[in-house]
């Protein structure tokens, strides 16, 4: 059993926790618009607008900061103008990356603008720079923002929406140096110099312009875009997905063994070097740091389900990818002076999901559960601490075995999440907390495994959800925890 010690400086503040790295993705994917959010007006699931009731409740409680959408690889593909209008008329499309099914764009602009009022959510849409033109990234750009008289503009008040929307963030484009069309970085930063001029800003909307960003470790990728168009953007994304094995020999979702679960978690600690190093290459190019590292894709990529459409991503959600999730919050915590923005792949119904349907049931997912544990980090003060987190190892590898995060917020209030990736052992944590007093007064909430793919089904969709803790206590300045294996907990001061 490991004594593992923290000292957290509650006087020192380290700078604010942007709550849009609590972002969400939602790709034309799968399952994940329709049937996950999407089940149009006339279907017998319980729905607002077309979209279902059960699931936008449980996505609000999240308090979602900002979506994105339409893909992804989608994006690259996805021609806006096919997707507004009266439904009966819309153009039906080929989803030609995602399983090959038709589509039949009764989910475009105006409908992603309502989820995004239901939910309170920041809209954040990908443009199409792979297969689309400059005019018709410019005329969407107008459709959605002018406030005047315009043909688009008025295209859109036929269709219903009287006034503008209100959109902060546009990418422009998605992976263009894969699925979105292939390119060199070089090629990349001069389209991307052309797309975003006609990206405008109309009236008092000010659009924050995301230039696509580097795969995983692509640093010659970030080199080339912050050099020729870094004082362009506001922001540039990144894109990991924590894949054990190779892409060709992904894992089981579902029927892993421990050296599954140790390769997960070492690839998720990976998330901190990808960020250190591509940071630092922009750190030259922007010592100001006025250019934000949007990771905008990340999470865990396994094996689909068996008997699932291969193209649907649809994979099950473990108390492995919960850990998985909490310890890239807490690096992106880390992080706060570059990082933010994240959006986790994806809402529902793909890859690392928040929410699992299977027609009118819904699941929320061990994964949903972190974030709706960790929402009392969003916009708060990371608190300075120093940590020594113990050793998990397997087969002559070590990993630290213990991953803290505290904030303070607005009320003054202090929240410290920690999770132990130990499979096996049990963690108690000394910590020290300096530079406030320890009110009599503190509450803990734990999500915990008793078996390593434990996750939530149909048949048992509460297998997995947090509890009320009090394995800590107070004494003084100091707190003791007692983590028990593979569990993410937090504790309220």
């Amino acid at each position: 059993m490991a004594r593992i010690k923290v000292v957290i400086n509650a006087d020192i503040g380290k700078g604010k926790i942007n709550r849009n790295i609590y972002g969400q993705f939602a790709e034309h994917l799968g399952r994940c618009i329709y049937e996950g959010i999407w089940v149009g007006e006339d279907s017998p699931i319980g729905n607002t607008d077309g979209m279902r009731n059960d699931v936008l409740a449980a996505l609000k409680n999240l308090n979602i900061p900002v979506l994105r959408w339409p893909g992804g690889c989608f994006a690259d593909e996805y021609h806006w103008k096919d997707g507004i209008g009266p439904k009966e008329n819309r153009k039906r499309m080929v989803n030609t990356h995602w399983g090959g099914v038709v589509e039949n764009n009764h989910f475009g602009t105006h409908e992603f603008f309502r989820l995004c009022e239901l939910l309170d959510a920041e809209p954040y849409i990908c443009g199409n720079v792979g297969s689309g033109t400059v005019q018709e990234m410019s005329e969407w750009v107008e459709y959605m923002t002018f406030d005047g008289e315009s043909p688009m503009a008025g295209w859109r008040q036929e269709n219903g929406r009287e006034e503008p929307w209100k959109l902060k963030y546009f990418g422009v484009g998605n992976e263009n140096w894969g699925c979105g069309g292939n390119m060199r970085p070089e090629y990349y930063a001069d389209l991307y110099r052309r797309y975003q001029t006609y990206v405008r800003n109309y009236g008092d909307n000010r659009i924050y312009r995301i230039a696509g960003g580097a795969n995983i470790d692509d640093y010659r990728w970030t080199e080339v875009l912050m050099r020729e168009a870094g004082h362009l953007m506001d922001g540039l994304s990144l894109h990991y997905y924590t894949i054990p094995g190779s892409w060709e020999e992904k894992r089981h979702a579902l029927g892993f063994d421990e050296a599954g679960w140790f390769e997960t978690m070492k690839k998720s600690y990976y998330m901190d070097e990808l960020i250190t190093r591509h940071s630092g290459i922009m750190d030259r190019y922007d010592p100001d740091k006025r250019v934000g590292l949007i990771i905008d894709e990340w999470g865990t990529w396994f094996l689909v389900e068996p008997g699932s459409n291969p193209g649907f991503l649809y994979q099950q959600n473990t108390v492995r990818d919960a850990l998985v999730a909490a310890l890239h919050l807490h690096i992106f915590h880390n992080h706060n002076d570059r990082v933010q923005m994240t959006n986790i792949a994806q809402m529902v119904n793909v890859l690392q999901a928040m929410i699992l349907t299977e027609g009118p049931r819904m699941v929320l997912t061990p994964t949903y559960h972190v974030f709706e544990m960790f929402k009392v980090h969003q916009d708060a003060e990371l608190l300075d601490f120093n940590a020594c987190c113990g050793t998990y190892s397997l087969d002559g590898e070590s990993l630290p075995q213990v991953s803290v995060s505290a904030s303070r917020d607005a009320s003054g209030s202090i929240h410290i999440t920690m999770c132990n990736i130990d499979p096996n052992h049990e963690a108690v944590i000394q910590v020290d907390i300096r530079g406030t007093e320890l009110p009599a007064v503190s509450s803990g909430v734990i999500l915990a495994g008793q078996h390593m793919e434990d996750h939530n089904d149909f048949q048992q969709p509460d297998k997995v959800k947090p509890e009320s803790f009090d394995g800590f206590r107070v004494d003084g300045s100091a707190l003791t925890v007692t983590l028990p294996p593979m569990s993410v907990a937090l504790i309220k001061l």
